[in-house]
């Protein structure tokens, strides 16, 4: 296995729990959540993603990387007044909802049927505000994060994986010298802790429903998104279906939804994870592994990956997603008759705008689509 495999299978890993758990540990907090159950939540959510990492990329052949869906733990973040049973019985029809889309065909094919170009343009949307992070973070911490950004692009001259797994090595030891990092008090072992649901109606359609919905529109549609930029296309439904599965599983024991991942599925599924495409696949191994040993010392790590530099994990998502960014900006841009539809649609992906709970995401991908109607009834 290729060091490329691992070190982006690492970075992608790392970057994806560390840089939105304090999301979760501020939902878990919202719902009223003991430290038992966050942690519980912090290991059931994992097992999910290692069992759905696993199972998808070893049925499809292709590099298909799960993730916790963050907008879900947004919502439960800015919710009141609801008990940790509530929540879950809210996690438990979100999970229902998934798998009942996955299985009729109707809502998957409208996932599948997206233009390649508006595509990448939300894709493009999406990583934007991550690389700029990272070029903001040199105004906060000048001397931490120019010397590392020097590091990245001159390693990535001979080998670009493992640049971004020096960066934070690199980052993580100069944070550990200098005392940006608090000590620990060493890795306990998590245990899962069941949790019976309880349906209340407020609950189920004030969070349950919202969940759904920006877990589609805000994951799963851009995690279809990257695979269909790096030239993959597997079947929408099985796999949203999947995840339902396996969201409905977790969701007893506390974990919200999870769902396809979109932005650190974008560093497992370019050139430099694998020269070759139909090898790319490879890197669920070391990604569930990972993920595996988050769940094992889930309470421990949480509070490990707390303490990071922000600077320091806005630098390593930033400069291991300049890649990707290139690549769907690319792709966008090579049609010229879907140029606009796929700029409009990078444009308020970027921008950050919320409807109705509803991310960016989706509202870019909506007037991508609509643009691309009107030109088309205007030819016809």
């Amino acid at each position: 296995m290729p060091i490329s495999l691992i070190s982006s299978a690492l970075v992608a890993a790392v970057v994806g729990f560390a840089a939105t758990l304090a999301l979760l540990i501020a939902a878990a907090q919202a719902v009223g959540a003991t430290p038992a159950q966050t942690a519980s939540w912090v290991t059931a959510i994992c097992l999910a993603k290692v069992a759905e990492t696993l199972i998808l990329s070893w049925r499809y052949k292709t590099p298909i990387i799960t993730a916790w869906s963050t907008a879900g733990l947004a919502l439960i973040g800015a919710s009141t007044g609801l008990s940790m049973e509530q929540a879950v019985g809210a996690f438990v029809l979100a999970a229902v909802l998934l798998v009942i889309t996955g299985l009729f065909k109707p809502v998957t094919q409208l996932v599948e049927r997206i233009p390649a170009s508006v595509s990448a343009g939300m894709l493009g949307g999406i990583l934007l505000p991550f690389v700029l992070a990272a070029a903001q973070s040199a105004r906060f911490e000048p001397v931490f994060v120019l010397p590392l950004a020097v590091l990245f692009f001159v390693l990535r001259l001979f080998n670009p994986a493992f640049a971004v797994i020096a960066v934070l090595l690199a980052g993580t030891g100069y944070a550990l010298v200098s005392g940006g990092i608090a000590g620990s008090g060493g890795l306990e072992a998590s245990r899962l802790v069941f949790i019976a649901p309880e349906f209340s109606l407020p609950a189920l359609i004030g969070l349950g429903v919202p969940i759904y919905l920006v877990t589609m529109a805000s994951q799963n549609m851009p995690g279809m998104a990257v695979l269909k930029t790096d030239g993959y296309n597997p079947p929408a439904g099985p796999i949203i279906a999947v995840t339902g599965f396996f969201s409905f599983l977790s969701a007893f024991f506390g974990a919200s939804t999870t769902n396809l991942a979109a932005i650190t599925a974008a560093i497992c599924t370019g050139k430099d994870t694998h020269p070759d495409r139909n090898k790319r696949w490879l890197v669920a191994f070391p990604y569930a592994a990972s993920y595996a040993l988050f769940a094992l010392f889930g309470a421990s790590l949480a509070a490990l990956f707390s303490s990071l530099p922000p600077s320091l994990i806005a630098l390593v998502a930033g400069l291991a997603l300049l890649g990707p960014l290139a690549n769907a900006t690319s792709i966008a841009l090579q049609k010229e008759d879907n140029r606009i539809a796929a700029m409009a649609t990078f444009a308020i992906t970027a921008s950050g705008i919320a409807f109705f709970g509803v991310g960016a995401a989706f509202w870019g991908l909506v007037a991508g689509m609509i643009i691309l109607a009107m030109q088309r009834l205007r030819h016809t």
